[in-house]
């Protein structure tokens, strides 16, 4: 019996993701303390689990009549979602539906998700998960990705934007809300003010072809939040800040565009880093990694990074 440790609840995801695999994987190998309720079609997760040959039984909830005390981990506790392999972004959106309900019912719920795969399923409506939950949750643009490690994260300004759009949205504001919102969760969840460097926009942090944003937007966000005292400094170039000597000065890089620090953090840590979104009123955490399609059923995907998420909300 958990009843002493808050719920996790859990999104599968895109059904034919790595993500049961790694979920059956790090249900095997793990004692979770609390007690972990997935979102998923019952069929698809027998189905996968026959594939991959784990037996694990099933507890199916009633959403209307859960008691979270009778719950523990020796089963798999799911939430039923309906499924029709030709709407899959209605299986997506039922879950998240689900999940918002439920956390909505009890704010002590925090959120884990699977991936999915983005095009095919957000269609152009968000440019990805972080951004459906800002606007479902009507957290008006605030919201932050924050790629976790314990010893480095890094953040990106701007998510899933094409490289050709990424400096229209780089503006004071943004920067000044992300060094704010990162710094309260440091401050908050491990009583730290975070030592955050910034990343230029253009190579060196210069242009010889139009106006410069480090000059124009980059300098005077981290002058104004300087002044603020939060320990913030740059503009640091991009090729250089990722070097030992250098990002062991930091606990988080900022940068203008999704792979300007994506690409570094999973050369140095692999998949030992969580994706946590910043600015929601629960906390949401997804695994660092996509549906990797091509290793679908193939019994040889790492659990690593979802094995983090769950510790990290326990602790």
């Amino acid at each position: 019996m958990l009843k002493n440790f808050r719920p996790i609840l859990i999104i599968a995801g895109d059904p034919k993701s790595i993500f049961l695999e790694i979920y059956f994987k790090s249900l095997k190998n793990n004692k979770f303390k609390n007690p972990l309720i997935l979102i998923v079609n019952e069929k698809i997760l027998s189905e996968q689990m026959r594939a991959l040959k784990y037996n694990f039984k099933i507890n199916k909830l009633d959403i209307n009549s859960l008691d979270y005390k009778d719950l523990n981990n020796k089963r798999i506790n799911i939430i039923h979602i309906p499924f029709n392999e030709k709407f899959i972004s209605e299986y997506i959106y039922r879950s998240f539906e689900k999940a918002l309900l439920l956390i909505k019912k009890d704010n002590k719920i925090n959120l884990i998700n699977g991936p999915i795969n983005k095009k095919k399923i957000l269609k152009q409506r968000f440019l990805g998960i972080t951004e459906y939950l800002d606007f479902k949750t009507k957290s008006k643009g605030k919201t932050v990705m924050l790629i976790y490690n314990k010893n480095l994260s890094v953040s990106p300004l701007t998510t899933h934007l094409p490289l050709k759009k990424v400096h229209r949205y780089i503006n004071k504001k943004k920067i000044i809300n992300h060094v704010q919102q990162i710094s309260n969760f440091y401050k908050k969840k491990f009583n730290i003010l975070p030592k955050i460097g910034i990343t230029g926009l253009n190579p060196h942090c210069e242009s010889n072809f139009h106006k410069s944003e480090e000059k124009e937007v980059i300098i005077p966000a981290i002058k104004y939040l300087s002044k603020k005292r939060f320990k913030v400094s740059g503009p640091y170039a991009a090729d250089t800040i990722f070097l030992r000597d250098k990002f062991k000065k930091f606990d988080v890089i900022i940068g203008m565009y999704h792979d300007q620090v994506l690409a570094p953090i999973k050369s140095i840590f692999g998949f030992k880093a969580i994706n946590i979104t910043l600015g929601l009123p629960f906390l949401r955490i997804s695994p660092d990694h996509g549906p990797n399609l091509e290793m679908f059923l193939k019994n040889k995907s790492n659990p690593d990074s979802l094995i983090e998420a769950i510790r990290f909300l326990e602790r």
